[in-house]
């Protein structure tokens, strides 16, 4: 009598196993586990009830897909309804090895569903024995099977949506914060270091990039003339600076450097400049990137802020899924499971933070105005995930309304209705898209007319090519036509006019005559006509001659 059922997901296809002896003390015993590595055992416990090959590698994956997200796929409903025994009081008993597809056979299909336990191990035996179980299933096909669904299952993984992939956010915002404390401690080395020449610039520049600059272009401080005052105003960007660090260089403190020394520091200032150049660079290119992947949120937010949010959610499509209190407060896990610990507070806020509307807020409002960006902020990330064509007009219209928040807990003037807030945005949504649409349908219409007229071209050049090599075979096929009854006439006349001193008869030369006319092409025609009237004018020459 059969117990349990259990689906095996195969690269090959779906398969449906009878188990008849089952125990579930028995199963966890050492002595049953080095059993399932034997094929004869393990055959005799469980036996292949039904088996549904996949049709094609796109099928294939298109059921793992299912599968790993805890779907059930058209493909697999229809195998478990055909195969599985129906009727009779109690429900088919079903093993499955993942409990999140196992939850939505329940509710579908209405089985008893098992997970764990006795299931784990009949499914390890299983994945072992799988191609001696299938009849017409090696074990080399059945790698080969696995091999290249596992490529094609990582392809997609990796290749999905890949203009907005948000990996490249969370690795620019990560090096973003690397380079900022490199090019903290580094200018600390290039002050401590070059402060021990010039110690007043300390305290006249303040910013670490303008330091490390102007540290290049000093150099020797004794060296220092008015003559420089142009390029350090350019650097400072004040006149008044540029005059007091003259005015310092002369009665400075510091003591002397060798130009060994000096040519140190001036590599090592022009490296830490180049690092502050390329954290600009990237700043940019992170700006870009978000207005890409997730404008809305770039504009409620700002673009670091919601760079490190997508960055710790682990990326755009979590950060939609999670619940505005737990945006209010990403980042801030410590303080809050500290707090849950010790029965404290609670934190009111984490990155969100650092954002400028909590920092303009009153401090009995902080808790208030983050509650509420937090909320926005996760209707943007949602608008930005699953929208179509990406705008930041929501982003702009959720930036309003937590401004006329912010007025109104200082101000006490009402807000505007979320309603009539959204509808707006809808309304410029909708146009803005239908333009982003226009231009797109421009450009590709501009692409395809670009490859017509390369292909165009393409094919005019090579009919060209072909036709010229056909005329030239023609030219020369005439020319060699024409040399050839040229030949034929002269050897012809020679005939006729030395026949043992004899001429020939006229109605042979008429016979030859025409024979040649017909068989030469109208160029070699011409060719024989003049050969003809020189023939007869030598011929009335001969006749004098005679005559006389």
């Amino acid at each position: 009598m059969v117990l349990l059922h259990v689906l095996f997901e195969h690269a090959a296809g779906y398969a449906l196993l009878a188990v008849k002896e089952v125990e579930e003390i028995g199963m966890l015993l050492p002595q049953v586990e080095e059993s399932v590595l034997n094929v004869g055992k393990f055959s005799s416990v469980v036996k292949l009830s039904a088996f549904f090959p996949f049709k094609s590698a796109q099928g294939a994956l298109e059921n793992i897909n299912a599968v790993s997200e805890g779907v059930v796929h058209a493909d697999l409903k229809l195998f478990l309804e055909t195969n599985l025994p129906s009727g009779g009081k109690k429900k088919p008993m079903l093993g499955v090895s993942d409990a999140k597809l196992g939850a939505t056979l329940q509710e579908e299909l209405n089985l008893s569903i098992q997970t764990g336990g006795v299931v784990a191990e009949i499914i390890r035996g299983v994945r072992l024995h799988f191609h001696s179980l299938v009849k017409g299933l090696t074990a080399q096909a059945a790698s080969k099977a696995q091999l290249g669904l596992g490529h094609s299952y990582s392809r997609a993984k990796v290749k999905f949506n890949v203009n907005r992939a948000d990996n490249m956010i969370i690795q620019s915002i990560a090096l973003l914060d690397q380079l900022d404390k490199d090019i903290n401690t580094f200018s600390m080395r290039v002050r401590e270091w070059y402060g021990y020449h010039f110690p007043e610039l300390i305290k006249i520049v303040s910013d670490n990039s303008t330091y490390c600059k102007l540290a290049k272009l000093i150099g020797n401080r004794k060296e220092l003339s008015e003559e420089m005052l142009e390029a350090m105003e350019e650097i400072t960007m004040d006149s008044a600076k540029a005059q007091a660090i003259l005015d310092a260089s002369r009665s400075s403190m510091g003591m002397d450097i060798s130009p060994i020394d000096l040519i140190n520091i001036e590599s090592f200032s022009s490296r830490v400049v180049s690092l502050t150049d390329y954290r600009q660079e990237l700043q940019e290119y992170l700006r870009s990137k978000m207005g890409q992947v997730a404008p809305n949120l770039a504009a409620l937010i700002g673009e670091v802020v919601g760079a490190r949010l997508i960055s710790h959610a682990g990326s755009l499509t979590n950060l939609a899924k999670y619940p505005a209190s737990t945006v209010q407060i990403l980042g801030a896990e410590k303080a809050l499971f500290r707090a849950l610990k010790t029965r404290g507070n609670t934190p009111k806020y984490g990155l969100i933070f650092h954002s400028t509307f909590i920092g303009r807020a009153a401090a009995k409002n902080k808790g208030r105005i983050s509650r509420y960006l937090a909320n926005k902020c996760t209707i943007a990330s949602r608008i930005d995930c699953f929208s179509e064509v990406p705008t930041s007009v929501f982003g702009d219209k959720l930036r309003d309304q937590v401004e006329e928040r912010l007025a109104f807990y200082e101000t006490g003037e009402a807000p505007r209705k979320n309603l009539d807030v959204m509808k707006e945005a809808v309304a410029q949504a909708s146009e803005v898209t239908a333009e982003i649409k226009r231009k797109l349908e421009k450009k590709e219409k501009k692409k395809k007319k670009r490859q017509k007229k390369l292909e165009a071209l393409s094919t005019a050049e090579g009919d060209d090519e072909a036709n010229g090599d056909v005329e030239e075979n023609g030219v020369a096929t005439k020319k060699k036509k024409k040399k050839q009854a040229a030949q034929e006439v002269e050897v012809k006349e020679d005939e006729e006019v030395t026949t043992n001193g004899v001429e020939a008869t006229p109605s042979k030369k008429k016979k030859k005559r025409k024979i040649e006319a017909v068989e030469a092409e109208p160029e070699v025609q011409e060719d024989a006509a003049e050969a003809q009237v020189e023939k007869k004018k030598k011929k009335k020459k001969k006749k004098a001659q005679e005559d006389e």
